[in-house]
């Protein structure tokens, strides 16, 4: 026991004097004769969740209100586009040379006739005569502005509708030839009837011996009488008009020289 406590005090000297050695060997801070600079402090941001939150929400909603603005800004400007486009068809179909102010007002005066007229007829006299009153009197009054929409109605037709435009030309070229039909049989129903008319009178003038034709002027005599009078009427206004010849100038005779020493 005394061997162990003898050799403890040697140890704790040895490490003792290794501490002072190491102190006296670390040099020497040097103190600055200026004042230390105070350490700058940075604060850093940093949000909380709600913060968070709230961001995105105001950038989503930004988001929405910028696409709305655009939407309806594209539908203002495709509604100004309809309207311009509306207002130029409307200056090609109506004609600079025809007044609207009282030939719409004619047009749907007769309209209105047309409907007055029909008020105590049969459903289908009702139905048909004011849309004939309405045409007749817009291709009466306003036939070229009214022949300008019949024309664009037809280009819509064609484009949207080619079937039904198509069976509607074969409709209009079936009623133009109807029409021609109706009017040659009208016009030969005419010659007919006159020369029916012409026969009758032939008849009633040999049974009568009265000159009917020439008093209604369907004789040819009394046409080719006509005529000869106007001929020789005519003639005679030509003669009278015709101008009279000039009147021959006779010469003078000549002076004799004592005369002509008089007068100078």
């Amino acid at each position: 026991m005394y061997r162990v406590a003898s050799r403890m005090p040697k140890r704790a000297m040895l490490a003792a004097a290794v501490g002072a050695v190491t102190l006296v060997e670390s040099p020497r801070e040097k103190l600055s004769i200026y004042p230390a600079a105070e350490p700058q402090v940075l604060l850093a941001e940093s949000p909380s969740p709600l913060a968070l939150h709230i961001s995105v929400y105001r950038k989503h909603l930004q988001n929405t209100y910028a696409g709305g603005h655009a939407y309806v800004q594209g539908w203002v400007s495709k509604w100004i586009g309809v309207e311009q486009a509306f207002e130029n068809r409307v200056k090609s179909i109506i004609s600079p040379t025809e007044n609207l102010t009282p030939g719409l007002l004619y047009v749907g005066v007769s309209t209105l006739t047309g409907s007055i007229l029909a008020r105590n007829r049969i459903i289908l006299t009702r139905i048909l005569l004011p849309p004939i009153f309405l045409l007749v009197s817009a291709n009466h009054f306003l036939p070229q502005t009214t022949t300008n929409l019949s024309n664009y109605l037809g280009s819509v037709e064609e484009r949207y509708f080619p079937a039904f435009a198509h069976k509607h030309e074969i409709a209009k070229a079936h009623s133009a030839m109807a029409w021609e039909r109706a009017r040659e049989a009208y016009r030969d129903a005419r010659e007919k009837v006159g020369e029916r008319a012409v026969k009758g009178l032939d008849k009633v003038q040999d049974v009568t011996g009265l000159k009917i034709k020439e008093t209604l002027g369907l004789g040819e005599g009394v046409v080719a009488q006509v005529k000869e009078e106007a001929q020789s009427v005519l003639e005679k206004k030509v003669e009278e008009v015709k101008p009279a010849e000039p009147a021959a100038v006779v010469p003078a005779p000549p002076a004799k020289a004592g005369e002509e020493k008089r007068l100078v």
